[in-house]
Formats: structure tokens, C-alpha cells, sequence
């Protein structure tokens, strides 16, 4: 098994190979300059079980090609296999078309990683209507996730926790974490007006007092949620909010608005940041085994 990082994959890829100990190498990634992509690989391929890592964040567009292109160039050169491990993949919430005319991005994307990939190990993939990745892609997929890891901090850094979850679509995380803990939790009922404009409500009364309080979703992108979320709970008694997420994202300088509304952000390394502090790299590994 050969571990390369691709170049959002860098951040992992290594930590990943030295778990499994496996061999690694980067893949070389540069620009020309009407922003082509050239990729290259530094390492024999032949006859060898190549394994990509790719975080599909920030110029999504050019990670989505070239994780197509590195895959073909490993398939030419005498590869066995090529697998795709993505800690955050992208283009999974639209999976029907709601519009005429709209392009239902999840199939497409997925189609993509059908036909140039053996396999795909997916990280707490955010799927809206589906719950599993069998029926999104066609060949072998593996849903990884953070929830233990997530558990596992909890229990080691907050006492007396209650778990939120800030919308229906964190009830896999958050009522998922909760019952690993044994805790009680609740979970918010959310109408999206626009990226930037979101209303939260609470549908049952929590007691919060002498509770530290957890918000745990799977992805904070603006942050808009998160902090109308904070909003309701303090009306409600909380003190000292947290908040915990699989993927971030932080769009818009969203990090920063979130530390001076005064909520701790804690989240996992699938995509690097400043908050990223639960490291996902032994998860993955234990995938690939």
C-alpha cells in the first residue's frame, strides 16, 4: 500500500501512512500560468495499491481534478488499485433536482469518482435524504466517522455536558454522540431563508443550569446557525457554550465571529484550521486495514 497526499491531502496523508506504516509520497501538484493543472507522481506505481488523500476544501473544483487526473496517471503507470480517501468530500447535498434545469451535483460528482477510482472512504459524509453512501456511488464506498473521537473529547474535557444539536440534519452526530455519553440532548428545529439568514427554534424546554453545553453538528460553514443557536440557549440559562463539528469549514471569517460571540469551537482535522483539535488520521486507518 503506497499513501500519497494529494494537495489538500497533505495535512493527513502522512500521519495516516505512519499509522498503517506504510510508504507515502506527495503528489506533485503546480499551475501553468492560464491555471492548468499539472500533476505529477514522485514514487514507482507499478503493481501497487495506491491510495489518494484529498480534502476536497477551498478550490473545490481543482481538487475534484485533480484527484481524476492523478487516478489516471496512476492507472497508466502499472497501478493495481487506486482508492480515494477523502476526509471531507464535497457536492453531496443536492442529490435531486428541485428546479428545472438544475444539475443534481452528488450523482455527477459521484459519477466521477466511479469511473476513475477501485473504491472511496468518505469521512461523516453530509448526506440530507440518504444515510448511507451505498446507492450514491457505485463502487465500494466506506463511510467513516468522527462521533467516537467526538464522544471521546467530551468525556476528557467537559463535565456535566448536554448535547445540541442545532438542526435536524445534526441529529446523526449530535443524538449519536449523546448516547455514547449517556447524556441528555436535544435537537433545534431550523428554517434556511438564505446561506446568511437562518431561524432556530428549540421545540422542547431543556434545563440548562449547571449543564455545559454542547453543540455538536458536522459541518459549520458561515457560522449563521451556530450562532443563533447560541442565542436561543443563553436565553435559556447557558453560560459557557461549546461547539464541536467533523468539518470545518469557517466560510467568511466565520471562526472569528464565532470566538468573539464568545462560543469555543473545537473540530476535527479533516480540514485544517485554527480549532482542529481531534485528529481523525487513526479512523482512517483503521478503515484502510
Amino acid at each position: 500500500m503506497l499513501i500519497v497526499s494529494c494537495s489538500h491531502g497533505r495535512h493527513l496523508g502522512y500521519l495516516i501512512a505512519k499509522r498503517l506504516k506504510a510508504r507515502h509520497s506527495n503528489l506533485i501538484v503546480d499551475k501553468f500560468p492560464d491555471d492548468e493543472l499539472y500533476i505529477r507522481f514522485d514514487c514507482e506505481l507499478e503493481n501497487k495499491d495506491i491510495i489518494l488523500v484529498q480534502s476536497f476544501y477551498r478550490n473545490i473544483s481543482d481538487c475534484i481534478i485533480e484527484v481524476v487526473f492523478a487516478a489516471r496517471a496512476a492507472q497508466e503507470s502499472g497501478a493495481r488499485r487506486v482508492a480515494l480517501v477523502a476526509p471531507y468530500f464535497p457536492y453531496l447535498r443536492q442529490d435531486k433536482r428541485f428546479r428545472k434545469g438544475e444539475a443534481v451535483s452528488q450523482l455527477i460528482t459521484a459519477g466521477l469518482i466511479d469511473k476513475y477510482f477501485n473504491a472511496v472512504y468518505v469521512m461523516d459524509p453530509h448526506l440530507h435524504r440518504k444515510n448511507r453512501l451505498h446507492g450514491v456511488f457505485k463502487i465500494k464506498a466506506t463511510k467513516l466517522t468522527a462521533n467516537p473521537l467526538v464522544a471521546g473529547y467530551i468525556k476528557n474535557h467537559i463535565k456535566n455536558p448536554v448535547i445540541i444539536g442545532p438542526d435536524e440534519e445534526s441529529y446523526k452526530w449530535a443524538r449519536n454522540v449523546a448516547d455514547m455519553l449517556g447524556v441528555e440532548s436535544r435537537i433545534l428545529k431550523k428554517k434556511r431563508y438564505s446561506s446568511y439568514h437562518v431561524q432556530v427554534k428549540l421545540n422542547k424546554k431543556i434545563d440548562l443550569k449547571e449543564k455545559n453545553v454542547v453543540i455538536v453538528d458536522d459541518i459549520i460553514s458561515t457560522g449563521h446557525t451556530i450562532l443563533e443557536t447560541a442565542k436561543i440557549l443563553r436565553k435559556l440559562g447557558a453560560k459557557k457554550i461549546n461547539c464541536i463539528c467533523i468539518h470545518g469549514i469557517f466560510a467568511n471569517d466565520a471562526l472569528n465571529k464565532l470566538k468573539k460571540a464568545k462560543i469555543n469551537i473545537i473540530s476535527t482535522n479533516t480540514i485544517p484550521n485554527k480549532a482542529a483539535k481531534i485528529d481523525v488520521s487513526g479512523v482512517i486507518a483503521e478503515g484502510l486495514e
